[in-house]
Parts: structure tokens; C-alpha cells; sequence
């Protein structure tokens, strides 16, 4: 953090603790979320980076009226470090399995009778409850009626604005009609008469609505409250045609202003019965309803409905990966040859020229996320991102960390690949080898049908943990079709509860990403993206495999080949084989004769 941006944070925590005093408030939780849980936000609720000056992606703050920490997970400590130095607040090192860690501080720093204070709209009402858990006997009294950025932010962003548009129908294989009778079909079996919705990837599949309002997910921001006849999507004036709302109406789709959302829960007939989901949705909405409604608390029955994608949806997606793949191959052979001719490439460069080479394919529409492009030392940062003021250029020995993805009509892509750059060691290649290892072995993985997804984490980590190796963050994350880059419900995760709604079903899309990173020197990731398929029954059940859906070569150079099994050797040479058969007929010239070299069969001693 330079002195200038140093001194804006510390302005800015001063600020809020006047505006604490103002209002009794002991200590203020400001968590990365909006009033849809969000995990990529609108500026607008951008407040704990706004304030902090640590843009990651997650991350917890608390400030009390003498102290501030910010809880991240090992993605983010050297990212946080560098950002906070000099803020006032401190990096608090989150580790797996302690989400309830910066609840546990404040229950041991504050008196008995300070009040902690919160905004209810962006606490989910889950959260709501283990803070409750937390500081109650503590005798610390919980306050959410209060959002005090709005007293300190004078140039706080406005909600977006961006209009919506329907996902086109050539992508999809039921109607907004059907996927509502699941929900009611949900709603029926718990007697419930209501259900709001406030995840905006919900509220897209649910309605085949897409929009621009967060960066890379073509999602928008809105609310939507289904009843057994009837279903109001709540969304701001002007972001929705007359031609969409017309369609809405037809499929038995009202809409109100995005504005109404806690008054009209407040209207719902007291003696209601209401179906939501504690993880899903804020205090704020809790608290909106009338305190007559009888709860009726379950997972979400859209998340999973949404996570399960169906035939037609798989095979829109294979078709992507085919463009998505081919795009990578042209990337990488321009990459390649100029290194080879000496030009200058830096890690923007990279960002620019993929980015670019995504574009010209058909469906393509963004992004899915910022791109990671990050050589030797920034590799070690799982969620670098390089910047204009602060980059590395592609030169001398090392390896190049390549993370990205596309937003296609058809599917969403996130794929990792590692490139040697001039001379690399012995270090380096057990570490990539050991890395593919672990990939393997996940993508080779046949399991239980229903299996809780974070138990399939030791199968990657285990080739890591026998030469002593791990990595911090999760192996693997749902991906949406055309929607989020991360969804839910399953995540590969060993420190992730498993609970019935990660079970493994037919039909999801999760990444196989193991890693390994060395702080100051390099790191090591390789991702694709896989589906549960079928695997056989027999008479202990239903199993499922892995299909992999990401068509790239994965570098040979960096491999011991000596470390890879006969097992494995063949696992690769055959995935090989399938890019190089359905990617060769989409490219020509260099692209190709690159293609066809990247997939040549291992070289076996």
C-alpha cells in the first residue's frame, strides 16, 4: 500500500469510528456480500474494499473503537499484506475450517453490554444467527438497522444500470413455465404457500434472463417471490423491455420495482407459511416478513435444480469447449513464437491477446473472470492479478501462470494451464508433475452417486501429500451454464461441511484444480472443468465418474516423466488424442501444427 492510499484507509476507519460513537456502536462487521450473498460485487456494496484498500474478492473486516483486522484465507495474505500496511488494520490469517474465527475475537475483545453493529441487508440470515451464537453469552448485543457507509462514502457508487435480455432459446431445453413448476413441485413437498429468492444466479436460470450488473457473471441484480399461482420478480425501473416484460407475463411473471422487495414481504399473509433458505437470504429479508409467518427452513430447490445441468445443456457446453479450446490453441501459438522471436509480452499482453482470441469465437460474450496471467513469483498469488502500475514481463526462465475463462451463450469455461519460459529446473518440474498427479488422479476418480463433493478433495491432495506438498485453497468448484464461474452447490473441499446438498448428482459441473506455490518464486495450478457422469450400477449402488470438458493440451515440457505411472502416461495420451481430434478440425496454420505438437504422445523412458 503506497503512504497517499495508506493515509486514505486510515481517513476512512476514522471516519466510520466517529460514526460509530455517533450511534453507540462498540464495533462494526462488514463482510464481501449484498443483499443477494453475493460473491463478485456491484461497487455499490463494495464497502470493505472501499474502505480497507483490499480488493480481493472475499474477506471479513471488523473494527471496534480501538482495533481492525481483516479475516482472508491463504489465497489473499500476501495480496492483504501489501494492502493494508500502514491502513491500522491487520491481516488476521484465516485458515480452513475457521470461519467463525473473527466471531470468536470480537467475543473476547468486547465488554459485556457493547453492541456490534451490521447492516442486515448484506448478512445472510445463517451469518445473522452464528454471530448471535457467538456474542450473546457474551453478553454483546447484535444492532443491523444501520448500513454507516452511507454516512462516510459521499461518492458511493449508484446500482447499475445495465438493461436485461433473454438467454437466447437455441440454449435451452425447457421454459420459465417449467422451471418454476420445480420450485412449486419443491415448495409443495413443505407445505410452504411462499418462496423469495434473492441469489441473482437463481434468479437468472429461473427466469432465462441475463444482464451486465456484475463484472463477468451475466447476472442482475433483482429479488423474486414465487407463490403457488403467481410470481413477482422485483427489478429496477427501465432494465427490463416491454418485449420481456410481455414474455414474463405470459409465464405468469409479474414485476415490481426492485425498491418494494422488504414491503411487499411485509404484506404476505401472516398466517403464511414460507419456504427460504438461512444461507441464501438476509436478515434484512427475515426481518421484512411479518412475525407471524411460520418458516419453514431448506436448502434452496432452484440451486440444486440449476447445479443438475441437463443433456441438452451438456452437450452445449462440449460445443463450447471445442470453440473455448480452439481459441486457447491460437493464444498459445502466437504466445510461443513471439517469445521465441523475442517481442515483448508482459502478463497484460497475455490478458489481451487471449481475451481477443476468445472474441472471435461464435456465442462468445465476456470474461468469466478477470484473467490470472502471473510469471514465476506472482504465480504464487492464487488470485494475482496484474495491473497497468504493476506487472511482470515475459523474459528470462521461469513459468508462466495462465488462469481464464469465457462467458459463452452455450456455457461457462475456467480453465489453468502452465507454461515454460526459457530454462526451467528440476524444482520446477517435480512440482508441475507432481501437480498433474494430482489432476489425474481426481479426473480418473469413479464414485457413490450422493457422495458429499468435499470428500473427493484427498484423491487430488494425495500425490501432493506423499512428497509433502498441499496447497491452501479448495480443488474444485461448481461452474454455471452461461452464469457464475463458481456456484454451488458442491465444492471439493476437505474443510468444507459436508452436508445433503453437496452430494455429488449427475449432471454437475466442477473443476479439478490442484496447485502448488512457493511464496517469492513460482506456483503451479492446473484446471479443468469436468461433469458427473454416469458410471455403471451395481448391487452397492449408483457411482458416477468424471468427464472432462476442458479441450486443451496440458504442457508436456515441464513433466518427469519418470514420476507419472503407466496409468497415468495413458490417461494423458488419451486426453491428448480427444483434443487433438475435435479441436484440429476448427484451426489451420500455425494453431494447428501448434496443436499437433502440444498433444504428441509422451516420450516414455
Amino acid at each position: 500500500m503506497t503512504s497517499s492510499s495508506a493515509d486514505t484507509a486510515r481517513q476512512r476507519l476514522a471516519a466510520l469510528r466517529d460514526t460509530m460513537r455517533e450511534h453507540a456502536i462498540d464495533a462494526w462487521w462488514l463482510p464481501s456480500s449484498d443483499p443477494h450473498n453475493s460473491e463478485y460485487l456491484p461497487a455499490h456494496w463494495a464497502g470493505r474494499a472501499w474502505l480497507s484498500g483490499f480488493d480481493g474478492s472475499v474477506g471479513t473486516l471488523v473494527v471496534t473503537r480501538d482495533a481492525a483486522g481483516l479475516w482472508v484465507d491463504s489465497r489473499y495474505w500476501v495480496q492483504a499484506e501489501e494492502q493494508l500496511a500502514g491502513s491500522g488494520i491487520a491481516l488476521m490469517k484465516l485458515q480452513p475450517g475457521q470461519a467463525d474465527a473473527p466471531m470468536r475475537w470480537l467475543a473476547e475483545r468486547l465488554d459485556e453490554g457493547a453492541t456490534l453493529g451490521f447492516d442486515a441487508d448484506v448478512v445472510s440470515l445463517a451469518s445473522a444467527r452464528r454471530l448471535e451464537a457467538h456474542l450473546a453469552p457474551a453478553g454483546i448485543r447484535l444492532r443491523g438497522d444501520l448500513d454507516l457507509l452511507e454516512a462516510i462514502w459521499p461518492a458511493r457508487p449508484a446500482l447499475p444500470e445495465a438493461p436485461l435480455y433473454a438467454h437466447p432459446a437455441a440454449y435451452l431445453d425447457e421454459s420459465r413455465a417449467e422451471r418454476l413448476a420445480r420450485v412449486r413441485a419443491a415448495m409443495a413437498e413443505h407445505g410452504a404457500d411462499w418462496h423469495p429468492i434473492s441469489t441473482l444466479d437463481d434468479i437468472a436460470w429461473l427466469t432465462q434472463l441475463r444482464g451486465a450488473d456484475v463484472d463477468f457473471n451475466p447476472v442482475f441484480l433483482a429479488h423474486l417471490l414465487v407463490g403457488h399461482e403467481t410470481a413477482t420478480l422485483f427489478v429496477a425501473p427501465g432494465k427490463l423491455g416491454d418485449g420481456l416484460a410481455a414474455a414474463l407475463a405470459a409465464d405468469g411473471i409479474a414485476v415490481a420495482d426492485y425498491a418494494d422487495w422488504a414491503t411487499h414481504l411485509g404484506q404476505l399473509p401472516v398466517d403464511a407459511r414460507v419456504l427460504l433458505d438461512p444461507a441464501r437470504l438476509t436478515l434484512g429479508s427475515r426481518q421484512a416478513l411479518p412475525e407471524g409467518v411460520t418458516l419453514v427452513e431448506a436448502f434452496q430447490p432452484s440451486t440444486l435444480a440449476k447445479g443438475r445441468k441437463s443433456e441438452a445443456d451438456l452437450a452445449q457446453v462440449r460445443e463450447v469447449m471445442e470453440e473455448d479450446g480452439a481459441a486457447l490453441c491460437e493464444f498459445f501459438a502466437w504466445l510461443e513464437a513471439a517469445l521465441e522471436r523475442g517481442e515483448t509480452v508482459s502478463e497484460l499482453t497475455v490478458d489481451e491477446t487471449l481475451t481477443a482470441a476468445r472474441a472471435r469465437r461464435p456465442g462468445f460474450v465476456s470474461r468469466s473472470f478477470g484473467t490470472i496471467a502471473a510469471y514465476n513469483a506472482n504465480g504464487a498469488l492464487p488470485h494475482y492479478h496484474a495491473t497497468p502500475e504493476a506487472h511482470a514481463t515475459i523474459a528470462g526462465d521461469g513459468l508462466l501462470l495462465i488462469d481464464s475463462g469465457g462467458q459463452y451463450h452455450g456455457g461457462t469455461t475456467d480453465i489453468t494451464r502452465v507454461v515454460p519460459v526459457g530454462t526451467i529446473t528440476d524444482a520446477h518440474r517435480e512440482d508441475y508433475t507432481r501437480v498433474l498427479k494430482g489432476t489425474i488422479a481426481l479426473s480418473r476418480a469413479h464414485f457413490p452417486r450422493g457422495i458429499p463433493s468435499p470428500q473427493l478433495d484427498a484423491i487430488a491432495r494425495a500425490p501432493l501429500w506423499a512428497s509433502g506438498r498441499d496447497y491452501g485453497h479448495g480443488t474444485g468448484h461448481g461452474v454455471g451454464y452461461f452464469l457464475n464461474v463458481h456456484e454451488g452447490p458442491q465444492v471439493i473441499a476437505w474443510y468444507a461441511p459436508p452436508a445433503p446438498h453437496t452430494a455429488m448428482q449427475p449432471g454437475m459441473i466442477t473443476s479439478i484444480e490442484p496447485g502448488v506455490y512457493r511464496p517469492g518464486r513460482w506456483g503451479i495450478r492446473i484446471e479443468n472443468l469436468a461433469a458427473n457422469r454416469p458410471a455403471g450400477e451395481s448391487e452397492f449402488g449408483d457411482f458416477l465418474r468424471f468427464e472432462t470438458l476442458t479441450l486443451c493440451p496440458i504442457d508436456t515440457r515441464p513433466i518427469d516423466v519418470a514420476l507419472l505411472d503407466p496409468a497415468e502416461a495413458d490417461w494423458l495420451d488419451a486426453y491428448h488424442a480427444e483434443v487433438r481430434a475435435r479441436l484440429a478440425p476448427k484451426l489451420e496454420g500455425d494453431a494447428l501444427a501448434w496443436l499437433e505438437a502440444r498433444t504428441a504422445p509422451l516420450e516414455r523412458g
